[in-house]
């Protein structure tokens, strides 16, 4: 029963010890009282009864309404759980320097866009698309570095992914990387769709050991996986095999596109060759990842003073409409008039001029 009220409270509770003055209607009427010969010579009258009794309450009301209305009541902001359509999606992007060239492989000139500019400007409009995606945003280049963790807040991701513009070192360690971004995803609720989008130029050989931990990190959380591969034009495709020996050192990209398709999580790979397949890729991973899941809103603490200070007015109109009813307005105007002084009579010296007058 208590988890379905409310939580009310009172921004000065002391101020309810003036709340017994609300009993001060029950020792003294507000109505005027008429001196009667014997109580036996009145009637029972239950209409009247029913009257002091409401004038009674109104006055407790008021007194009442004031005293709570002073202390500051509200009810106090909550947490609602709720269900919408979106993911969690952790971000891992390459901030080697090969992401700082354009997708023609040399520096970008005027008005040319390199693959990280790119890539941050298509990631910062995904990110706030849909109101209840979570995202958390992991770079990585020699080493992992948390950006932001897993969160709703839109603005806090966008900044997150605009500020990596710093380019690291050549080496791509995408092995720590992906262990940091899967950490990402913590405990988590049952049912809700994770991603794992992987924005990469290119890739490195994986030591074997830490494929095997791996592997079982990605059984144990289970995410879609997304490898967006920005490749440079006229680069071989993850697909290609290499012309000598098939190697993870000769084919890197190849061996990282094989290991992710041996790890048992739906997997997809994306090659982009421009800012505009880079956006169309993004535009499918959005249709992909739309599943229910549970969202925390925050209701804000809502101030109740108005409403005590309208019960306090009610009782009050109450009282006045009272009072108003007692007074005889007609009575009172014709007593008014009777009091008004008499017109003054002639004096005796202008009463016989005009008796003169009048003889002549």
């Amino acid at each position: 029963m208590a988890a379905l009220l409310p939580p009310l409270g009172l921004a000065t509770p002391w101020l309810l010890w003036l709340l017994p003055l609300a009993l001060l209607p029950l020792l003294l009427s507000v109505t005027r009282r008429s001196a009667v010969s014997s109580v036996a010579a009145a009637p029972e009258d239950p209409l009247s009864s029913g009257l002091r009794i409401a004038l009674t309450a109104a006055g407790m009301l008021a007194i009442g309404g004031l005293v709570l209305a002073l202390a500051g009541p509200y009810r106090a902001g909550e947490r609602v759980t709720r269900t919408g359509i979106g993911a969690q999606i952790s971000m891992l992007i390459d901030r080697s320097g090969s992401m700082n060239e354009t997708f023609a492989g040399r520096q970008p000139s005027g008005a040319e866009e390199s693959k990280a500019a790119a890539s941050r400007r298509i990631l910062r409009d995904f990110v706030g698309e849909r109101a209840h995606d979570q995202f958390a945003v992991t770079a990585f280049s020699t080493a992992p570095m948390l950006v932001v963790p897993m969160t709703d807040r839109h603005d806090a991701v966008r900044a997150a992914v605009a500020a990596i513009d710093r380019p690291g070192l050549d080496y791509t360690n995408v092995a720590r990387g992906l262990g940091m971004a899967l950490s990402q995803f913590g405990a988590g609720t049952p049912g809700v769709s994770r991603a794992l989008l992987l924005v990469s130029d290119g890739a490195a050989v994986i030591d074997p050991r830490i494929q095997a931990q791996l592997r079982a990190e990605f059984t144990k959380v289970q995410p879609n996986l997304y490898w967006l591969f920005l490749r440079t034009k006229g680069s071989p495709s993850i697909t290609d095999k290499p012309a000598g020996e098939d190697t993870p050192q000769a084919a890197p990209e190849r061996h990282l596109d094989l290991f992710f398709r041996s790890l048992g999580v739906p997997y997809r790979a994306f090659e982009a060759e421009g800012a505009d397949a880079v956006a169309n890729a993004v535009r499918q991973i959005e249709a992909l990842e739309r599943d229910p899941i549970p969202y925390t809103e925050e209701r804000p603490r809502r101030d109740l003073t108005g409403w005590a200070y309208a019960l306090a007015a009610l009782g009050l109109l109450l009282l006045v409409l009272a009072k108003l009813a007692e007074t005889d307005f007609v009575r009172t105007s014709a007593r008014a008039s009777s009091k008004r002084p008499a017109d003054p009579a002639p004096a005796n010296g202008q009463a016989a001029a005009v008796s003169k007058r009048a003889a002549a």
